[in-house]
């Protein structure tokens, strides 16, 4: 193995019944969800094993759900006494993973964070307000482009996740995010489509859950990072407490610079990268942003397994 990076998953991995064997397999995981139900005040286990679908889905379940089993993975890692890796980073809520990871925030403190990251996200804009569309086979510019155009102050669509080459996502007011679709459909979008989610998360409209969230990062403490963290708002290292809370507030309503986020990973020497979580989208991306890094995903016993012994 060479340099490694870990990466963490955000919002759209969950699954009714993911960990399924980790949980049977290993205290520590159980341990974990155990941890996050008691700063949770519910049953977290119980919903990510049996559902209902309807509720995990809801994001502020869902955020709490894919944090826990991201870290639940991670201490299988460090319990295996697995070295160290040089970076974290995580896309979006996996951003609070990797801060987990790197020391900055305690999980309990984090889980209850990212519980009202998700409410605060969801009541910011009313159903049916806002929404969000992946647009497939256009350069970012173009893209950005057609969302400046199509954008007023009563109706906005911004890019809000640079996921890969070819492959962002937009969010905004409902009726520009469609008209934008078209238009990107018109200038030979592969695919351009709605997504199913309930907020249109990373723009301009979810400057008022920022500000609730400002708040609450405000009562907890931060620490300096015992490993390198990057992050999305701007794909680089921070090693300030204070400037990590900042840009975490900065996150709500900016863009994901999640391919800028992986080509400075690999600009360190990095030569492969872990996504340490359910589900292994990440892994996809980093493939299509740079096909020599090699990716791993680690999200059941024998992958968490296998992962363990190849960087033993």
């Amino acid at each position: 193995m060479g340099r490694t990076a870990f990466v963490f998953p955000g919002q759209g991995s969950q699954e009714v019944g993911m960990l399924a064997d980790l949980l049977g397999e290993h205290s520590l995981v159980a341990d974990t969800f155990t941890e996050a139900s008691e700063a949770l005040g519910y049953d977290l286990r119980a919903l990510v094993s049996g559902g209902p679908e309807e509720k995990l889905i809801q994001t502020e379940f869902t955020q709490p759900a894919i944090l826990t089993s991201s870290i639940a993975i991670w201490r299988l890692f460090v319990d295996a006494a697995s070295p160290t890796p040089c970076i974290v980073a995580g896309h979006s809520l996996g951003e609070y993973s990797a801060l987990v990871a790197a020391g900055v925030l305690t999980f309990a403190d984090a889980v209850r964070l990212v519980q009202k990251r998700g409410q605060f996200m969801q009541t910011a804009v009313p159903v049916g307000e806002g929404s969000m569309a992946a647009i497939l086979g256009l350069e970012d510019d173009q893209v950005i482009g057609i969302c400046d155009e199509i954008s007023t102050d009563t109706g906005i669509v911004q890019a809000a996740n640079f996921n890969a080459p070819g492959q962002l996502v937009i969010a905004g007011h409902a009726g520009a995010v469609n008209l934008a679709i078209v238009a990107c459909q018109d200038a030979g979008a592969r695919r351009a489509m709605a997504l199913p989610v309930s907020a249109p998360f990373h723009s301009a409209l979810m400057k008022p859950a920022a500000l609730n969230l400002s708040a609450e990062l405000d009562k907890v403490a931060f620490n300096a990072p015992q490993i390198r963290v990057i992050q999305n708002v701007d794909a680089e290292f921070h090693e300030d407490p204070d400037k990590i809370r900042q840009n975490l507030v900065d996150q709500m309503d900016s863009a994901v610079l999640w391919t800028d986020t992986i080509r400075r990973i690999l600009l360190e020497g990095v030569t492969e990268t872990i996504e340490c979580g359910p589900g292994k989208v990440l892994a996809g991306l980093a493939k299509r942003i740079d096909k020599s890094v090699k990716t791993m995903a680690a999200n059941s016993v024998p992958t968490v397994a296998s992962t363990i012994e190849a960087l033993a």
